[in-house]
This record gives C-alpha cells, sequence and structure tokens, in this order.
C-alpha cells in the first residue's frame, strides 16, 4: 500500500499534500518534533517523534519503502528513502532520483564548507515559497502518486 509520508517540520506544502492524498484515498503520515496541529482528516496520521537532531527524518527512513512517496528538503533524508525504494521529493515539485542524488549531496557538503569558511558570511533566507511554487508541487506531487499507483 503506498504512503505519503511528509517531513512535517517547515513545510509549506501540508495542506496541499493532503489534498493529493486525499484524492487518492491514500494514507499521509506528517512527522515532526511538535508544534502542528492535528488533522481532523481520518486519513492523516499525525507522528511527533522525541526532540534531537533528525528524529523525524530517521522515524521515516526507517519506515518508508517502494510504492512511498516521501517529501522533504533534506537531502540526506531524501538519499535514504532512494535507497529503500521510496520515491522522494522537495516542497518546490523537484524530485529526487538516483540520477541526481548524489549531486544533490555533494552540493551540500560543499555548500556547508564554504558556509564554515566564512562564518560572518551572509546566509540570507533565500526567495520567499509562493504561488508558482504550490502549484509546481502540487504538478510534482500528483505524477510521483501516479507512477506509484501505477506500478
Amino acid at each position: 500500500m503506498t504512503t505519503l509520508f511528509v517531513d512535517g517540520d517547515a513545510c509549506p506544502v501540508k495542506a496541499e499534500a493532503e489534498r493529493v492524498a486525499t484524492r487518492h484515498k491514500i494514507p499521509m503520515v506528517l512527522v515532526s518534533n511538535g508544534g502542528l496541529r492535528p488533522s481532523s482528516n481520518p486519513l492523516v496520521q499525525t507522528i511527533i517523534v522525541s526532540e534531537g537532531a533528525d528524529e523525524a527524518d530517521k522515524w521515516i527512513a526507517e519506515r518508508c519503502g517502494p510504492k512511498d512517496v516521501v517529501i522533504t528538503s533534506d537531502i540526506p533524508l531524501a538519499a535514504k528513502c532512494l535507497e529503500a525504494g521510496a520515491r522522494a521529493m522537495r516542497p518546490n515539485g523537484e524530485s529526487f532520483t538516483a540520477a541526481n542524488i548524489g549531486q544533490q549531496l555533494a552540493m551540500r557538503d560543499l555548500m556547508a564548507d564554504l558556509r564554515a569558511a566564512n562564518p560572518l558570511g551572509s546566509g540570507g533566507a533565500g526567495k520567499p515559497f509562493g504561488k508558482s511554487d504550490k502549484s509546481r508541487f502540487l504538478d510534482g506531487l500528483e505524477r510521483e502518486i501516479r507512477a506509484v499507483l501505477k506500478g
């Protein structure tokens, strides 16, 4: 059975993911360290993990598998999900794949090294998440769900 896992901490598309899961009648598991209001939707389960770095990521990585879809911005989590046979995508609709995950992990590590080398540099918050991002996410999630269900 297909499950939609959402790395819920700071995920800007929880409501959109819930709509897609409901339309396809698949369970959605929203995992976080707390602070999320549980959904009244019977298809949505909210899991609160213990405090600590990467606890939500560990929980998802241990449970996802083939035919599952994971929504996360965390590249190492996406890599673990792909290894488990799940599909993974960012909240902006971009898919993580076997073909691109290595490059994304390398870029993440490079950026971490650059930030460490210049602790006074401006990190910047990045561009705001807008309607076009949500639209790309909905298109991408629909593609991923259909591909999994088609099997």
